[in-house]
């Protein structure tokens, strides 16, 4: 009986989705058929090198334009790794009252300009692009074009679905006329073993060099350390039923990130981390105390964030260069004392709690005004 009622239902989910994902159908399709356009004098516009070159142009567009939220997505994981010992205190505090221990982790992080969601923004952003391709790339090999550029172009479709790369079709899956074992195959295991390598390598630095001895205790540091090894499980299993053009992106993807993740790591490592250390041993060999750069370093980031920041002056306070900063004199601005407000409560027969508001006699404004 609830069939009927979950086809319509789940029909109109899926509408919303599609049609939500069209805009960025729209944007993959146009960027990869950019670069097939600028690849094209180079090796040809049907040739698998062509398309796979396309693919990882795009990829390290995106990338670099996701630069500044991976910073803050490290940054962010690495504070939250700091704070593990701040966290357990607290724990150990208001272990049994759990709304208080909420509201005093959410007052640390504010404290400490930490947000533990900073570091999911990457990846949710990545996903909407991942998933594009797959169902562009799905698209071309089932016939059904997705994305404007692939639907007004058929021939560039055609071309896509049968690209070869060493002999391996680009919108191919590794399961695809298996047995035997054909280029397609050998070529999907290939992208799927060096994903899961740099995952683990990307994943197992991380945690190694750039977070201190204590963090590696209590809850957090469990979970990442059982990422470390689910992760790459969940890659040997995704691989297998992914095209071959969305495995090229998805090992782009991995690469930069190790690199990037390691020359971050490698030139602004956390404190207290065996990166700290050879940062510091590296500071010494050129002459430099690592105290004074930490301390430039500091101060050049406040500066930027007290540039960034609008200050607008408070009512009641005195802006600098106004008159009453510069001099104290009886001639300053009259001000007005507002009038206070009592508040007193008292407790009815019924045990409920009545707040009375008690309030001076109204005066005029002129009248408390101080001269």
């Amino acid at each position: 009986m609830l069939i009927p009622l979950a086809i319509p239902i789940w029909d109109t989910i899926y509408g919303a989705l599609s049609t939500m994902m069209q805009p960025i159908y729209w944007a993959v399709s146009g960027i990869l058929v950019l670069f097939h356009s600028l690849w094209t004098p180079v090796f040809g516009k049907d040739s698998g090198a062509t398309w796979a070159l396309a693919i990882i142009s795009m990829t390290v567009l995106i990338r670099t334009l996701l630069i500044p939220l991976f910073v803050k997505q490290i940054n962010s994981a690495r504070n939250m790794q700091l704070l593990q010992p701040k966290i357990q205190a607290l724990q150990k505090k208001h272990g049994s009252d759990r709304q208080k221990l909420g509201e005093e982790q959410m007052k640390l992080y504010k404290e400490e300009g930490v947000n533990p969601a900073a570091s999911c923004v990457p990846l949710l952003i990545q996903m909407p692009i991942l998933l594009s391709l797959f169902r562009v790339l799905q698209g071309v090999a089932d016939k059904t074009p997705r994305g404007h550029f692939f639907k007004t172009n058929p021939d560039l479709s055609a071309s896509l679905r049968n690209a070869e790369l060493f002999g391996a079709g680009l919108s191919d899956r590794i399961p695809n006329g298996f047995p035997p074992i054909g280029p397609t195959q050998i070529m999907g295991v290939l992208l799927v073993i060096a994903m899961v390598t740099t995952l683990f390598i990307t994943q197992l630095q991380l945690m190694r060099k750039n977070m201190p001895p204590e963090a590696l205790t209590g809850p957090l540091a469990q979970q990442q350390k059982m990422m470390l090894y689910i992760f790459p499980i969940m890659y040997l299993f995704s691989g297998a039923v992914i095209p071959i053009g969305v495995l090229i992106y998805w090992l782009t993807t991995n690469l930069w990130t190790m690199v990037q993740q390691g020359l971050l790591i490698r030139n602004n490592p956390a404190p207290n981390t065996p990166a700290f250390v050879d940062w510091e041993e590296r500071m010494r060999a050129k002459g430099k105390d690592p105290a004074e750069v930490m301390a430039a370093k500091q101060a050049k980031r406040r500066r930027t964030k007290a540039a960034k920041t609008t200050s607008r002056p408070v009512a009641g306070a005195a802006s600098p260069g106004s008159p009453s900063e510069v001099e104290d004199t009886d001639e300053a601005k009259p001000t007005v004392s507002r009038q206070q407000v009592t508040r007193s409560t008292v407790r009815t027969v019924d045990g409920k709690s009545v707040v009375t508001r008690q309030q001076p006699r109204s005066t005029s404004r002129a009248t408390r005004k101080k001269k």
